[in-house]
């Protein structure tokens, strides 16, 4: 999966001086990315870092990487690459036949050949999960790539005389060209859930390489390439061959996703979701003459005793995994979550994403991920599958009651109530959201004629695949790479994704489930209770001594004279919720704000992170 990192400078020369060291301590920031492996390439104009996770050829993939000249073995191209190019196979297979030679097996060399053939467009050739920085030597041109769904992260930062890029924040930062500067865009994407627009980075000076879009960084300046959309289209296929097809997709995907040359697993939550990936991935191995297939679940120490029921969460996961275990025949471990490690390791999940997060519901996963590492290189998700297939309780509302706003959003009171009086004077929250969300509509491809509910949930499709799915996919890349777990998608394919934006809610909706065509497309393969289990979210701390542990630590922050998140947040509001029960704001039972709270503060302070408004 990796870390990459780099600079391009067209003033300096960065072979000479401190530049190579500079881009050395870039990447080493990503180490825990890419804990096998090191390296750094550098030209007068670049530099390139690389931090490997070895999980395709092993022996044979070290980073960065050059295309070398038939003649006279000189480099043409050299890559940074950080992801999973899934059909690679294929791909390599094609461009042999065009007179291409392989000297390893590993998909970067596929990645660089293709790039010698069909030159920056062959990032549309490409399925996957990835980034990667490719530095043209003759055109002296830089490309920074992103898959279409935006799995994997890649930031970039310009500056007086080029650029500096990374995986994460943390490595621009290092370049000591940026500093951790935040303005009221940046606190709105901090004190809201999924409503960060695309490209934003949180960070003032930073910005991300949107999903599907590959930049170009030349002497003459800058291009942006957009190589993959939604389109939208009529739906033609009639239910039964819709899921079939869906079927035959996912099949196919997974089988893809299935092959390593590490140990790979899936993690399994008794939903719909895990549960179809874990069939049709326990079935690919046995196919391939592997098997059993390792599985891995997360549940808190006392959860039986503590577990209650809201919009999100329905039913305890065990039960639910047992019957997939026993119905698949799969090698499963339960991972139990102590509920004092959740705010003990708060910590650890903010220096993971650079940002404060969504407190346990990140910690929880990064526990979670800390001991399938010890055991898997490579696990299998159900993420994506909600925001593809209409899983959340929100979908089924919009289309009978569309809120015009963000679906998830829906019955938020009042936004501001944390704010401290200061900052309410200088930020809406509701009136930057409203903004926000007027523009993302003005982004959704339109199919002619169509109105009413179709119209409504092709928006909210919309929304859920560029707002909040990427909130999702960003807290899975950060907790499960600060370990160096490779956490393959399969939902997230956009061949999948392709097929499935155009079929109409009522096929969605299948039966009328949620998820009604997913659960049509795999029903065969899994067990009867699991099949119409209704949507249940990911576990949440519900432990007294976890929450009363936090309090605490509130009461704390707040008393504290110097703790910097108190001139942004409101004491008044904050002890009110320490007295009381009520942490969230809204229908969907967002994340708790309290835990996040905590965050802000350290944050600000580990980071010293500069407000600007």
């Amino acid at each position: 999966m990796c870390g990459i990192a780099g600079w391009l400078d067209w003033e300096r020369d960065l072979t000479r001086g401190t530049a190579t060291a500079t881009v050395t301590a870039m990447a080493q920031t990503l180490a825990r990315r890419g804990p096998d492996d090191a390296g750094v390439w550098t030209a007068p104009r670049i530099g390139l870092g690389h931090r490997r996770l070895a999980v395709t050829d092993p022996g044979g993939g070290a980073q960065p990487m050059a295309a070398l000249g038939e003649d006279d073995g000189r480099p043409l191209l050299v890559v940074s690459f950080s992801g999973e190019i899934h059909n690679h196979r294929e791909l390599r297979a094609e461009l042999r036949a065009r007179g291409h030679r392989f000297r390893t097996a590993s998909d970067t060399e596929v990645l660089l050949a293709a790039h010698r053939q069909w030159g920056p467009e062959a990032v549309t050739r490409f399925a996957g999960m990835f980034a990667y920085a490719l530095w043209d030597i003759e055109r002296q041109t830089l490309h920074l790539g992103r898959d279409p769904l935006g799995v994997k992260p890649l930031y970039y930062a310009e500056h007086d005389s080029g650029v500096v890029f990374g995986s994460e924040p943390k490595a621009l930062f290092a370049s000591g060209l940026v500093e951790p500067e935040v303005d009221a865009e940046g606190l709105t994407d901090v004190f809201t859930v999924a409503a960060k627009r695309p490209g934003d980075a949180v960070y003032r000076t930073l910005r991300e390489v949107r999903p599907g879009h590959l930049l170009s960084f030349g002497r003459g300046g800058s291009t942006s390439y957009r190589y993959w959309r939604l389109v939208s289209a009529p739906h033609q296929d009639d239910p039964e061959t819709t899921v079939a097809t869906v079927r035959s997709l996912l099949e196919g995907i997974v089988a893809e996703q299935t092959l390593a040359d590490v140990p790979l697993g899936a993690l399994l939550s008794g939903g719909i979701d895990s549960s179809a990936i874990t069939a049709l991935g326990a079935a690919a191995l046995t196919a391939g003459g592997g098997g059993p297939l390792a599985t891995y679940s997360v549940d808190f120490a006392g959860g039986e005793d503590d577990f209650a029921a809201d919009a999100l969460h329905v039913s305890r996961d065990a039960p639910y995994v047992r019957a997939v275990v026993d119905h698949v025949g799969t090698k499963h471990q339960e991972v139990l979550v102590e509920p004092t490690a959740l705010l003990a390791e708060s910590g650890v999940a903010l220096r993971a994403r650079d940002y404060p997060g969504v407190g346990d519901l990140d910690v929880s996963l990064h526990l979670l991920f800390r001991e399938v590492r010890g055991h898997l290189t490579v696990a299998l998700s159900g993420e994506g599958a909600d925001d593809a297939f209409g899983g959340y309780p929100w979908f089924a509302q919009e289309a009978e009651r569309p809120s015009g706003g963000f679906p998830w959003s829906a019955g938020v009171r009042d936004r501001n109530a944390v704010l401290s009086p200061a900052l309410r004077g200088r930020l809406d929250l509701h009136e930057r959201l409203e903004r926000r969300y007027r523009e993302a509509l003005g982004e959704v491809p339109r199919l002619d004629g169509e109105s009413g509910t179709d119209r409504r949930m092709r928006e909210v499709y919309y929304l859920q695949h560029t707002r909040f799915l990427p909130f999702l996919l960003d807290r899975k890349d950060r907790m499960s790479m600060v370990h160096g777990l490779e956490v393959r998608v399969p939902y997230c394919d956009h061949r999948l994704i392709e097929y499935v934006w155009n079929v109409p809610w009522r096929l969605k909706s299948l039966g009328g489930r949620e998820k009604g065509l997913l659960r049509a497309a795999v029903e065969d393969v899994l067990p009867a209770a699991v099949v119409h289990r209704p949507k249940s979210g990911f576990p949440v701390g519900q432990s007294p001594e976890y929450l009363r542990s936090v309090r605490e630590a509130v009461s704390d922050m707040i008393s504290d004279p110097g703790a910097p998140a108190m001139e942004l947040l409101d004491a008044d509001a904050l002890r009110a919720m320490v007295r009381g029960r009520q942490w969230v704001n809204g229908d969907f039972t967002p994340p708790p704000i309290l835990p996040r709270a905590l965050q802000l503060n350290d944050w600000l302070t580990e980071y010293g992170v500069r407000v600007v408004l």
